[in-house]
């Protein structure tokens, strides 16, 4: 049986760590894992204001901007990253110092967090139209933008789907942020 889609309106908006932004989880595994004991971790924050990003020690970070302007980042090594262009993926480490410009107003962003120590990560983003088969290490699907289908149904921008082996057909326009989770070297 095909697993069921993830609808971002059922999944409620909840404080960052550090309590200045917000953030909707969409998957966590293992399923009910808590902040101190997930192996990976998707989520959408809303990014309001200049506020600094939540430290998480030992957590490998991706984030791709989904709406708004964006910001710039400011890590603590002294790298400085423009997240300005959409679905565009940016990795550092959790426990990177983060400040934030905002580039305009309020932006939304695709967050990966993955357990350094028991697993590596990765985002790709398939922007072609067209059917896929996922290959093992796929956990997830996220439809940024257009329609994306499956045998569990049509995603929708903001729905996610936890592929079982089935395929997917990204339509016209779609993009598609494809989350991929392997064992720790």
């Amino acid at each position: 049986m095909p697993h069921p889609i993830i609808r971002l309106h059922d999944c409620p908006p909840r404080p960052w760590k550090n309590g200045l932004g917000r953030t909707r989880e969409i998957a966590v595994h293992p399923p009910a894992a808590g902040m101190d004991d997930f192996l990976w971790r998707v989520s959408i924050a809303e990014v309001g204001s200049a506020a600094p990003f939540s430290s998480f020690p030992g957590i490998d970070r991706t984030i791709a901007l989904l709406d708004g302007e964006g910001f710039t980042m400011t890590l603590d090594d002294g790298r400085t990253h423009a997240l300005t262009a959409p679905c565009e993926p940016f990795a550092f480490p959790g426990e990177a110092q983060v400040a934030v410009r905002l580039a305009g107003g309020p932006t939304r962003d695709f967050n990966l967090m993955v357990r350094r120590a028991q697993a590596r990560g990765g985002l790709q983003v398939r922007r072609e139209p067209g059917e896929y088969r996922p290959d093992p290490a796929v956990a997830l699907v996220y439809c940024a933008r257009g329609a994306i289908d499956t045998e569990a149904g049509r995603l929708h921008a903001g729905d996610a789907w936890q592929p079982d082996g089935s395929r997917l057909v990204l339509r016209d326009e779609a993009i598609a942020l494809v989350v991929r989770i392997m064992p720790a070297a």
